[in-house]
Order: C-alpha cells, then structure tokens, then sequence
C-alpha cells in the first residue's frame, strides 16, 4: 500500500470508528458494488446520459472517500463536476487507479 493509493490516516481512523471486522464487510461490498460503478460510468458516457454518469462519478467519489482513497475519489469527483465527456482517457485513468485501489484494500483486509 502507497500513500498514494489509501491515505493511512484515513483508513486508521475509519478502523478505529467501526472496528475491523466491519470495515473488511466495507470494504468487500466496495470491491463487489465498484465494478458496477465503472460499468454505470461508461455506459452514462456512451448512451449519453449526463444524470446517470454523474451519479455514478458521485457514489464511486463517496465509496472512495470512506476509505481514504483519495486520488480515485478525487478523478471520479473531476467527472462528477464535469459531467460527460469526450475522450474516455479519464475514465480509463479511473478504472487503472480503482484497480491499485482494490488491491491496496484486499491487502489490507487480508493483512
């Protein structure tokens, strides 16, 4: 796990206030729900349908946060105040930062 990816302090705190056990339930129903999220994105981009690719931008940015991964929540909240989009480059940069991000917190849950 990098700084980068999941801020210490912010995952420390989040044990600290809803103990491990609940936080490794958190953190599998985020690993499970995201996929859906990214999906959502880039169908909302292709359709287009501005509502929904926001929506998704916004609940990926809060899921993000929960967990101190701030450079993902930080490029889904860039999409959500944007809203669509021409190129998919940023997308694509969120999908590779969502996958440093699971596999960061599939470390921390198993660790």
């Amino acid at each position: 796990m990098t700084d980068a990816t999941i801020d210490a302090t912010t995952f420390a705190e989040l044990q600290d206030a809803a103990g491990s056990d609940f936080v490794a339930e958190l953190i599998a129903t985020f690993l499970e729900e995201a996929p859906g999220m990214l999906a959502a994105l880039r169908s909302a981009h292709a359709g287009p349908d501005a509502d929904a690719f926001r929506r998704a931008a916004h609940s990926l940015k809060s899921n993000a946060h929960t967990f101190g991964a701030t450079r993902l929540a930080a490029l889904a909240r860039k999409l959500e105040q944007g809203g669509l989009i021409v190129d998919t480059a940023p997308l694509d940069a969120l999908e590779a930062e969502y996958r440093k991000v699971a596999a960061a917190l599939q470390e921390l849950r198993n660790g």
